[in-house]
């Protein structure tokens, strides 16, 4: 377990780590123009991969695929450092990509297979933790490494934490014993990737590279719909689906993908925004609000624990409630933010919503879990963990919706006609400030830079209103997520005695019999039940 939270860790923090040092990385390859998709290129990859890969360990077991995944990841991480091209950057974080979205749900689903359904909890708990400190410090470790080494590191660091995790799995990782040769679903695997991949590029480009209501956006919308229905098509015919009909029969699975839909959606979006707010309007610089996101993750990591621990005792139900309700109090909080707002209001903003945050993740993937059929146990919890992904992608894009529409009418009240009718109505006015002010100090700033430089504050505030704004639409958000918390219904984890007394005399726990029997004996069929369990 401690090898898969390695692994996890570095998976997770990799996908954030070039968030403060990508603009030096940009610069030193001469690949500016190509900036986003060292982000994009990971994010892409990981997301398609990760429903194929719960799939696949389902088949043909968590060791292999974890192996895989890993082996692929370090050479995503080596060749990275290495790079000489921005091109070949973005490739090997593609690379990198594929391999974390085989560790991340991998790990996620094993956690069912190496302990009881009373040890879930605890264990995912630790996970959620562990997802969210690699989150948080991923863009301050990037810019620490960055500024006192060299960003080649940032990827290079991968190693030694890699070797870690196959040292404590390769040898102790239960290996499955199959009957029969698995049957993969290639057809379903294909079309998912393709609707994966239209849609999460739908949400990336739309409002930046065309319109939300233009022909780009009718053809992408009308591919993933006529590429929906043929993948339905496919899965209901396939042997072994890579994601199969029946789930949306599954009222804990449903409910699930939608939390975890609008965790990853608030999530990604406040820290995005938060982090953009407290360097364009608090003055901080890229370090600082990394740093100061380790509040954030400081909430995240003591929900996400306490939660896992007590999920068994109080039910899933209270935190549900209570996260949804923290969290909108949360990204209300982060909408009061304003010009001049102290430092540690920031940080406890910060704090409260990553409070709000570590109640469900861990909660949703036991409820998740607890109500799946053990031979189907990869592809629901990978069914989630994409729709998170899912999320994050969308939560950025609705942000920035949000914020466009609302900037415009802010600037329009709070600057001068010549300023509104030269400046971009959208997060790009930051831009135009910054270029106004480096034309004033060459000493070629016109009479427009001149009124940007005089009304600046006004435009940091329009600014800033703009994203509260967001803010506040997010905590309404959050807030609607109170009806399916209140009416959500999952299976709780048996009862199960602790000791188990043999024939011969010896003594186990029911836990290490259910392990062993769960995970060696992985075939098609499920797991015995817990009396089976206990008989044998």
């Amino acid at each position: 377990m401690i090898g898969l939270s390695f692994a996890m860790l570095v998976a997770c923090f990799d996908g954030t780590i070039v968030g403060t040092c990508g603009p030096v990385i940009a610069r030193d390859l001469d690949g500016t123009s190509l900036y986003s998709w060292m982000v994009t290129a990971y994010m892409l990859c990981e997301t398609i991969m990760i429903p194929i890969s719960g799939k696949l360990s389902d088949l043909f077991g968590r060791k292999p695929l974890f192996l895989i995944g890993l082996t692929i990841f370090v050479l995503g991480s080596v060749f990275a450092g290495l790079s000489q091209s921005m091109v070949m950057l973005i490739v090997c974080r593609a690379v990198q990509g594929l391999g974390g979205g085989i560790l991340i749900p991998v790990a996620t689903a094993a956690v069912a297979d190496l302990y009881s359904p009373k040890e879930r909890a605890r264990m995912q708990g630790i996970l959620g933790a562990i997802f969210g400190i690699g989150s948080g410090i991923g863009p301050l470790i990037g810019g620490y490494i960055t500024e006192h080494i060299s960003w080649h590191w940032i990827f290079y660091i991968n190693i030694p934490l890699a070797i870690v995790a196959y040292a404590l799995t390769i040898r102790k990782f239960p290996t499955p014993v199959f009957k029969e040769k698995p049957t993969v679903d290639y057809r379903g695997i294909a079309f998912l990737s393709v609707l994966l991949l239209d849609v999460l590029l739908f949400f990336e480009w739309a409002g930046s590279r065309f319109e939300w209501v233009s022909a780009e956006s009718f053809v992408m919308i009308a591919c993933a719909l006529v590429l929906t229905v043929l993948f339905i098509r496919i899965e209901k015919k396939a042997k072994e689906p890579v994601l199969a009909p029946h789930l949306v029969r599954n009222r804990t699975v449903i409910q699930a993908c939608i939390f975890m839909f609008v965790f990853g959606l608030a999530m990604m979006g406040a820290m995005m925004y938060s982090s953009m707010f407290a360097i364009s309007i608090l003055g901080l610089d890229t370090l600082e609000a990394g740093e100061y996101s380790l509040a954030l993750v400081a909430g995240m990591m003591i929900t996400s624990m306490l939660s896992g621990n007590l999920v068994n005792r109080t039910g899933y139900k209270p935190w549900l409630i209570v996260g949804p309700v923290i969290t909108s109090a949360g990204l209300y909080m982060f909408s009061q933010m304003t010009v001049g707002t102290e430092l540690s209001y920031y940080a406890l903003c910060l704090f409260v919503f990553g409070i709000g945050l570590g109640c469900m993740m861990s909660v949703i993937m036991v409820a998740v879990q607890n109500s799946s059929k053990p031979s189907e146990m990869g592809m629901t919890t990978s069914a989630v963990n994409v729709i998170r992904s899912i999320g994050t992608t969308v939560g950025t894009a609705i942000f920035a919706v949000l914020i466009g529409n609302k900037i415009g009418e802010e600037l329009r009240n709070n600057v001068s006609n010549i300023v509104y009718e030269n400046v971009q109505h959208n997060t790009g006015v930051l831009d135009d400030l910054m270029r106004a002010f480096s034309n004033v100090q060459s000493g070629i700033g016109d009479l427009i830079d001149g009124a940007i430089v005089s009304e600046a504050n006004n435009i940091l505030l329009s600014f800033a209103n703009s994203v509260d704004f967001a803010f506040l639409c997010g905590s309404v958000m959050m807030l609607a997520l109170l009806v399916i918390g209140i009416f959500f219904k999952a299976k709780k984890a048996p009862e199960m005695p602790r000791e188990i007394h043999f024939s011969d005399g010896s003594n186990t726990t029911t836990d290490t019999v259910t392990a062993a029997v769960g995970t060696t004996e992985t075939q098609a069929s499920e797991t015995p039940s817990v009396e089976e369990t206990e008989r044998r």
